[in-house]
């Protein structure tokens, strides 16, 4: 019985972990799942997002900083080069959000909370590293 229920179980996460990776509705995890989700997913996958590379550039930025004095100059620049990044990607998310948001009213009539914060969440990771997998192809816009 309970050899049964832990092979339920994994067979459940199975159909989940192939659900990611092919979008299967029916086995998603409840904060992917509805029509809402899918298209906020495809939206935010069609589009190039500054903020698949914020944590590349953060990256950078403390490489850098590692290698340029604490008091120089120069350390301003490289401080004041991530805060505008930052920024970029901050106005790139907010844009995002209010197409999303108007997007979404115009398909569903009214949105489902917490949408549009799934699809600013989903423009901030590496599109390879997305979960659900991304469908469609950049520039591929869902109607």
């Amino acid at each position: 019985s309970k050899a049964a229920e832990r092979a339920a179980v994994q067979d459940q996460r199975l159909k989940m972990r192939q659900a990611l990776d092919t979008g299967d509705e029916r086995f998603l995890p409840l904060r992917d799942k509805g029509p809402q989700k899918r298209f906020a997913r495809d939206y935010v996958d069609a589009r190039f997002s500054l903020g698949e590379y914020l944590m590349f550039g953060a990256l950078v930025f403390v490489v850098i900083s590692l290698l340029v004095p604490s008091t120089s100059e120069q350390m301003i620049y490289v401080l004041g080069g991530f805060w505008v990044m930052f920024l970029a990607v901050f106005v790139d998310v907010f844009i995002l959000s209010r197409k999303l948001k108007k997007r979404l009213a115009e398909k569903f009539g009214d949105v489902e909370r917490g949408t549009v914060w799934y699809g600013s969440m989903r423009s901030l990771q590496f599109r390879r590293l997305r979960l659900p997998k991304p469908l469609v192809k950049r520039g591929d816009f869902p109607s």
